[in-house]
């Protein structure tokens, strides 16, 4: 029996890449419900991510997966729309046109960033098409550095600085520029008159939960069960002790089951705790709210915020997905990085973020009425995505830790080698099937 650590997008995957190498699985979720970062909050329609979710074109495996699953036909393509707010003023960014008419670039700005978008290096007047090919060259490069070289220093401090401190805050200087290099890989794909068309599931991507459970079946998931211990003899995995919620009698089931492997598709301080193996990976929690409203804020979806705002974004998911999938709300998901638990809106109640959101929106739209607001859900997590600092690569945590910890221990959690340069729930399937690839001995 191969046993997994989390019931995340990650351990399904594996279960059922391992069921397909025909081993038996068990799944323990130490939460209520499957779906990790990808669980749902119920509207007045369709269920609706906590934290937003969508995919880009680059995200194939989670495409074959989800028509393997009989999902695919309903997997829908419209187009993301993107703008950035300066100066009072919501500039459209998707078609050439657009970009050409931001008032806060020259000519000469707009082609340097557009060269790059375009994975074209300009640098020394003649053009090279292979200098981005293999982002680990820019993996020891400050992102700083880069966009300046690559682009022109008023590009970096009128765009790239505030994403990247919406992003990143105090560790923005630590970023890498392999990993904007990877985003913008990531996020490639665009119909020069259209924008961006970014994947949804109809009807939310906690079906891709139900049909992974359906397919691993329920039997072989349990929830509320927290792996409390991975026990290791002479280098190899022996088992694996489960406390399981207490019954309806007081009477906590603590079960220690044979094992010939461990998936942990967790975080790495879940791996640390019951392995003692030491990530040395930095991570950002989030503040992200949702906010219904009886009726559209902007025409746009995703909406970077270069003005002092206490949010770097404001992705507004009906102008995406229609809001008559969510019983006619509009839906405005509201999110902050945050550094340290010490931050402000981490120690806020969550009356006190919705205040602090809706005081945000009002100062960036004077014409925000408050009334129009139907309800707030806040959710928060204090690992949501790695900060992708320089020498990001030599933490990595490797698929199996044979060598670090024991024959028969595998890691397909946040900090695996999928999941870079960019996290993505695609990332998350590809992590849980390189770890069921190697048990299975394919790899």
């Amino acid at each position: 029996m191969i046993a997994i650590v989390g019931g995340g997008i990650a351990g399904l995957a594996a279960a059922r890449r391992l069921q397909g190498h025909g081993h038996d699985v068990r799944v323990f979720e130490a939460s209520e419900q499957v779906g990790g970062l990808a669980a749902t909050t119920e509207t007045a329609g369709d269920p609706i991510e906590t934290f937003y979710h969508h995919l880009s074109a680059s995200e194939e495996t989670i495409v074959e997966l989800l028509d393997e699953l009989g999902l695919g036909d309903d997997l829908q393509w419209p187009i993301g729309k993107n703008a950035y707010y300066v100066d009072g003023t919501v500039h459209p960014m998707d078609k050439p046109w657009e970009i050409l008419a931001f008032p806060h670039w020259s000519l000469y700005d707009k082609f340097r960033l557009g060269m790059l978008t375009l994975d074209v290096d300009v640098r020394g007047g003649v053009p090279s098409f292979d200098t981005y090919d293999d982002l680990e060259d820019f993996e020891d490069v400050p992102v700083k550095e880069f966009c300046i070289e690559h682009t022109t220093r008023n590009v970096y401090e009128t765009f790239f600085e505030p994403l990247l401190e919406a992003k990143f805050g105090e560790r923005m200087e630590d970023v890498s520029a392999a990993w904007l290099l990877g985003r913008i890989k990531f996020r490639g794909e665009r119909d020069l008159l259209r924008g961006e068309p970014l994947g949804y599931l109809d009807g939310g991507f906690g079906r891709l939960n139900d049909a992974l459970v359906e397919d691993v079946g329920r039997e072989n998931i349990d929830t509320n069960a927290r792996v409390t211990n991975v026990g290791t003899a002479d280098g190899e995995l022996q088992t694996v002790t489960v406390e399981h919620a207490p019954d309806e009698d007081g009477f906590t089931n603590v079960e220690t089951v044979e094992a010939d492997a461990v998936v942990v598709a967790a975080m790495p301080n879940v791996l640390e705790e019951l392995t003692g193996y030491e990530c040395e990976i930095t991570f950002q929690g989030t503040v992200c709210s949702i906010i219904s409203m009886d009726r559209s804020l902007t025409d746009t979806y995703w909406l970077n915020i270069a003005d002092d705002a206490p949010f770097g974004a404001l992705i507004e998911h009906t102008n995406f997905v229609p809001p008559e999938r969510y019983g006619g709300e509009h839906l405005l998901y509201v999110p902050k990085y945050i550094q340290s638990p010490e931050d402000p809106v981490w120690q806020m109640s969550d009356e006190e973020v919705a205040q602090h959101w809706l005081d945000g929106i009002e100062d960036l739209f004077p014409e925000f009425d408050r009334s129009h607001v139907n309800w707030v859900s806040t959710a928060r997590n204090p690992r949501t995505a790695p900060v992708y600092e320089r020498g990001y690569l030599d933490m990595v945590i490797p698929y199996h830790l044979d060598g670090e910890v024991a024959d028969g221990v595998y890691y397909a959690g946040m900090a695996s080698r999928a999941q870079y340069p960019e996290r993505s729930l695609n990332g998350g399937i590809v992590a849980g099937y390189e770890c069921a690839d190697r048990i299975a001995g394919e790899k």
